[in-house]
This record gives structure tokens, sequence and C-alpha cells, in this order.
């Protein structure tokens, strides 16, 4: 009985590392022409294109900028950055 147990609780913790890639996976990718929308629910334009890295790129005054795949999160079916509207602008 006492080796059931061991071999169960083995079973959990081998377990456990999968679920954490499952949940790592399951990280937003934009999609072109999706809206981005800023932290502060300003509009900050479409996806222009996926950077390799999953970063959306939007293209701003004639310039293209690049936002980080970590900042990016579906909220309310929405396309959002937790960055602001002015930091999206202070990006080189």
């Amino acid at each position: 009985m006492k080796k059931f147990y061991l071999a169960a609780m083995l079973s959990v913790l081998v377990a456990a590392p999968a679920l954490a890639d499952q949940t790592a996976a399951t990280a937003v990718v934009p999609v072109r022409g999706k809206v981005l929308i800023a932290a502060g629910g300003a509009r900050l334009g479409p996806v222009y294109s996926v950077g390799a890295d999953g970063s959306a790129q939007l293209i701003i005054d004639g310039r293209l900028i690049s936002i980080p795949a970590s900042t990016l999160t579906m909220a309310d079916g929405k396309l959002t950055t937790s960055l602001t509207k002015k930091e999206v602008a202070s990006i080189q």
C-alpha cells in the first residue's frame, strides 16, 4: 500500500512541470490587423506585423515600433499592452 502512495506521489511530481509548460504555451500571439490598445485605453493602431519573438509591430508616426510580447494580453477580446501610449511613443 505504501508503494502505491509513493508511486502516486511521484507521478504527480512528474506531471507538475508538464502542466506548467502548458500554461506558458498559452501566451498571447498578436494577429496582423488586430488593433492594439494601450494601458490607458488609447487606441495605438493595427498590428502591422508580428516579430519572430512574438512582438507586435506597429507603424506609428511613420516609425516601425515593436511592442514586446511580454507586455501583451487579451482583455475582453481586445489586444492590449501594459505600456501607456507615452511609453510606446518613447520606444526607439
